[in-house]
């Protein structure tokens, strides 16, 4: 196939979204929405890990040590209590502080008929995890440590939160698959529709000799052009909502977010391939009958 009759199938594609347009519009409309429900489901998921993490960086486990030991011990197996797979900080907290947070906290009197004048408390690490799913394991690590006595459980708070980021994965994940689906099937009709209008042209590049792949171009090509157009689309308006809404949202929860800005490469990559596969795709699943055909068995006489 030469330059000028690629030139002419690409001209092909283009003539005929423009006299089908109706059926393009609509297919471009339920796209866009399709595309645009996703991107919401996309920022929902960046959104929920973020605060995830943000959460999981602030769930301090605490590790109580032996009550006899001195600070210098306590020191010095702080450095082993950072070297445990999955620990990403270990913050000291001696003693002396635990008991003044206590007096602060309870009021003298009440401190002093409560303690008496020993300090009873252990020396203690606040230690973050990495990857709450592994909690149980670091807390047996911990545990093994030489001179840890116990370890504050937070494996309650653990829990509903690696359920919490994984519920929110997995809804993602079917609600991407059911809308690319509605996606396909929306463009494979759209395209059906031009074949059907365009059947006697067809019937007659069979006829004359015309490859498969011929007469299958420009309806490729449509179908790619609908996709790439309701990307565009999509983009701009899941950019506009995000910012109206996300400020919102925050505002409200008292919690940062990922704007559309930091996301914004990744997402118009995948809308732009989305497109592209879903327009090929739904072109080509809607040709493959005509091309087993020859002539006038296109037409049904």
């Amino acid at each position: 196939m030469n330059f000028s009759s690629f030139g002419y199938l690409i001209k092909e594609g283009f003539k005929n979204i423009w006299s089908n347009r109706m059926m393009s519009l609509a297919s471009i409309g339920v796209l866009i929405s399709c595309l645009v429900l996703t991107g919401s489901a996309v920022m929902l998921t960046v959104n929920v890990s973020g605060i995830v993490e943000s959460v999981e960086g602030q769930n301090v486990t605490t590790v109580f040590l032996d009550e006899n030991l001195s600070e210098l011990e306590a020191v010095y197996i702080g450095k082993t209590i950072e070297k445990v797979d999955n620990v990403t900080d270990a913050t000291f907290f001696p003693k002396d502080e635990a008991i003044e947070a206590y007096r602060e906290a309870l009021g003298d009197e009440v401190f002093a008929n409560m303690t008496g004048d020993g300090n009873p408390l252990p020396h203690a690490y606040h230690v973050t995890m990495e990857d709450l799913s592994r909690y149980d394991e670091t807390v047996d690590a911990l545990m093994a440590v030489d001179g840890v006595a116990s370890v504050s459980s937070r494996k309650a708070v653990a829990e509903k939160l690696v359920s919490l980021s994984s519920l929110i994965t997995m809804m993602s994940f079917w609600i991407i698959l059911a809308l690319a689906i509605i996606s396909l099937f929306i463009i494979s009709n759209t395209i059906r529709m031009t074949m059907f209008a365009h059947r006697f042209e067809i019937s007659i590049m069979k006829s004359v000799g015309a490859t498969n792949t011929f007469v299958r171009i420009p309806f490729v090509i449509e179908g790619v052009v609908i996709g790439l157009v309701s990307a565009a689309a999509s983009i701009g308006l899941l950019a506009v909502l995000s910012d109206a809404v996300l400020p919102i949202v925050s505002d409200i929860l008292k919690l940062d977010y990922t704007p559309f800005s930091e996301v914004m490469w990744p997402i118009i990559g995948a809308f732009a391939a989305a497109g592209i596969i879903v327009g090929s795709l739904g072109s080509m699943v809607s040709i493959r009958r005509y091309l087993h055909h020859e002539g006038n068995e296109i037409l049904g006489w």
